[in-house]
């Protein structure tokens, strides 16, 4: 199978292009800089993508956008938050819907910030948007591959909770802080966390390419646990004491606006992949900790 992805520099595009490439499909990079070799073409999100590019793409990814906790949150980089996700997408999908042999599924990035906070309450693909500036970003995120799913493509939203991995994202920080006995629960530590290990997401996203799946899929793990089961696990899987808790003023002052999303509860369940029958790997927290290390 022919795979054009975007965002493949990222954290889970990295793992996904690995992946794919061993098991044998070919993957079309798209790149802002000059291509380097056959397998990338280059491309602007914000302008448009020529559709005589992607001839012969049988499935396609998206998965751009800048980094949630890179930046403190001014509203010029909200402003990059949602034109970093919006623009990419809308882009590919419109090249994608202008071909004559269009492909049989666009993959397009989300995030479970689309409930907003939810609480204790086990929620699934059936639950609203929250009102917060994510819930109300990745609203607009997913509206931007309408011109896909009105071409007939088949269109799974990835709605990615908190992806545990070595090399990036939240846990690729928390990684070396718990290894130097510096861990706590943040806050409260009652706050849920929805996780998904980086191994299970990108098997997810190759389940998906082939599963008759579409509309918005919970990319999390079957068992979301709270911030402070969270911290008991990480200092039991790295031998570590877990005794510095982080307040929840301190946060606010580090993280600005940021801090309120380390703090947010959302128990968010993968009802969609499991009934279409993918079966994960690394379930609980532990074990997707042990896996990412």
């Amino acid at each position: 199978m022919k795979i054009a992805l975007a965002g493949a520099s990222g954290l889970i595009g990295t793992a996904l292009v690995g992946a794919l490439r061993a098991d044998g499909h070919e993957v079309l990079q798209l790149v802002r800089r000059a291509p380097k070799h056959d397998g990338e073409v280059q491309w602007d999100p914000n302008q448009p993508l020529d559709p005589a590019l992607l001839i012969g793409v049988q499935a396609a990814v998206c998965l751009s956008g800048a980094g949630v906790g890179d930046k403190r949150w001014s509203e010029d980089y909200k402003r990059t938050l949602l034109d970093s996700r919006v623009k990419p997408t809308h882009t590919l999908a419109t090249a994608l819907a202008a071909l004559d042999l269009k492909p049989s599924v666009f993959l397009a990035g989300s995030a479970i910030g689309y409930y907003g906070e939810t609480g204790d309450a086990p929620i699934d693909e059936t639950a609203g948007p929250g009102n917060d500036f994510l819930a109300k970003l990745t609203v607009d995120w997913e509206a931007a591959a309408a011109p896909a799913e009105a071409a007939g493509i088949r269109v799974a939203y990835l709605r990615t909770g908190l992806v545990v991995a070595r090399q990036g994202g939240a846990w690729g920080r928390m990684f070396p802080i718990f290894k130097l006995g510096l861990g706590g629960k943040l806050g409260n530590g009652r706050q849920y966390w929805s996780f998904i290990s980086i191994s299970d997401h990108v098997r997810a996203m190759q389940f998906l390419l082939t599963a008759d799946v579409s509309g918005p899929v919970n990319m999390t793990g079957p068992e979301p646990v709270t911030n402070a089961e969270v911290t008991k696990a990480m200092g039991k899987v790295l031998h570590r004491p877990t005794l510095l808790p982080a307040p929840k003023f301190g946060l606010k002052i580090v993280l600005g606006e940021f801090s309120t999303e380390p703090l947010r509860s959302q128990r968010v369940l993968p009802n969609v992949l499991q009934k279409a029958g993918f079966a994960f790997e690394h379930p609980t927290i532990e074990s997707a900790i042990r896996a990412a290390l």
